[in-house]
């Protein structure tokens, strides 16, 4: 053999070994979760006010191109009654055969309703809906067809915590779910290494009032195969806003230092929730992983959260919430599903300037928010687009119009 065919074999043997193949079916829940390099983020990829309105393919093949060059690896989607999530499944699919390195995996919600939720009648806490068995079965559909794909199947969506007036569950409902799809899997019937959860506020798991501290919740805490919890010191800035607030050691400091630590405050009331769940999940005897379903900063309110509220919302203090997490998360292998990738203004369509329209970290402009201005630095959207626009920067790239919007805890705005 001659010398010049020798360096070559040896240059594919060196290109094979540096670009491993990945065997997707292989991929688990436990070995992507917890795991920095899979970062996760919710997602939803609706471009209009309403759900009528589906994202093609086409447009969602744009959103996942966008969310690997930001190294998410993860996402979670919320039911399954709409074709959003067969879309979604098609579009990664797609992507993995038209290259070979390309990597998504999906946390699949079943949404869980109480007996008529979302109508004129009176919600009935302790009966469920007739959809849910529906959900629960297209989700088993879904995680049979595209096991190389859904790793994870959460049942609810904040489904146990009261304060979901118009459609929460008694916890035994979640029971009776979560054990029928791990049954599923030891008949067989759904892959052994898919992993079952619920995903559920901070409180549904005994990290806060009492009430939650339920023989119920016992068997379920023992019967998922891990924790989901949600924590989101924004809406506490209202509800609870103890932490939010500056204090005395907090007057030498500027009005964009009074923010900052008050930033690094909520990070801190969300670990202390975080470690909450794990302390109670440790009194029952239960040992097993607690990773974050849900938390998120909006960058905009008209109302609780906004410039007439606690002035929560701007995008540098969602911008600064991002880091906060992403970091102390990564530190601690703990996955975090930041909510959420993209905007939807379909959330509260009739308050365009609503919190739950403002959440993502990319807007409906296709303008990354300031959370994402260094990444567009760097070039890491190079060539991406979304609505055939490309990804530029919200303000244009001016800092100093960004900071005529942000607002310190005292009501005045910060001109950095």
């Amino acid at each position: 053999m001659n010398l010049l065919i020798r360096l070559l074999f040896l240059f594919i043997g060196t290109c094979c070994l540096s670009q491993p193949h990945i065997d997707r079916n292989n991929m688990t829940a436990e070995t992507i979760l917890g795991n920095p390099d899979y970062q996760a983020i919710c997602y939803g990829g609706y471009r209009t006010n309403t759900r009528e309105v589906e994202p093609s393919i086409d447009e969602i093949k744009d959103d996942l191109k966008i969310l690997a060059a930001l190294r998410i690896k993860i996402i979670r989607t919320y039911n399954v009654h709409h074709k959003e999530v067969v879309h979604l499944l098609e579009a990664i699919r797609q992507l993995s055969k038209e290259d070979a390195h390309f990597e998504m995996y999906v946390m699949l919600g079943a949404w869980i309703d109480c007996k008529n939720a979302w109508t004129d009648m009176a919600p009935i806490h302790d009966q469920e809906s007739e959809r849910n068995a529906v959900e629960i079965a297209e989700a088993v559909r879904l995680a049979n067809l595209y096991p190389d794909i859904i790793k994870i199947i959460a049942v609810g969506n904040e489904a146990m915590v009261k304060w979901a007036t118009s459609y929460y569950v008694e916890p035994y409902i979640i029971l009776k779910w979560v054990n029928h799809l791990q049954q599923l899997k030891k008949e067989k019937k759904l892959p052994a290494q898919l992993w079952v959860t619920s995903s559920d506020n901070f409180a549904s798991w005994g990290g806060g009032d009492v009430l939650y501290h339920t023989d119920t919740l016992t068997q379920i805490i023992k019967a998922v195969d891990y924790i989901s919890m949600h924590t989101y010191p924004m809406h506490d800035t209202h509800y609870h806003p103890v932490f939010w607030h500056a204090n005395e050691h907090d007057d030498s400091l500027s009005q964009k230092e009074q923010v900052d630590a008050a930033m690094i405050r909520a990070r801190d009331y969300a670990i202390q929730q975080y470690n909450q769940v794990v302390r109670y999940m440790t009194s029952i005897g239960v040992h097993k992983p607690v990773h974050i379903g849900e938390t998120g900063w909006a960058s905009q309110d008209h109302h609780l959260y906004g410039d007439h509220g606690s002035k929560a919302t701007d995008e540098y203090k969602s911008a600064l919430f991002y880091q906060l997490m992403r970091n102390w998360t990564d530190k601690k292998n703990i996955s975090c599903f930041y909510f959420e990738a993209f905007d939807e203004n379909w959330k509260d369509a009739e308050n365009p300037t609503g919190s739950e329209n403002h959440f993502g970290l990319i807007n409906l402009q296709s303008e990354a928010k300031y959370a994402l201005w260094s990444q567009v630095d760097a070039g890491v959207f190079e060539g991406l687009t979304r609505n055939g626009k490309p990804i530029t920067k919200t303000y244009k790239g001016n800092a100093k119009a960004l900071w005529h919007d942000v607002k310190s805890l005292s009501g005045q705005f910060i001109h950095d």
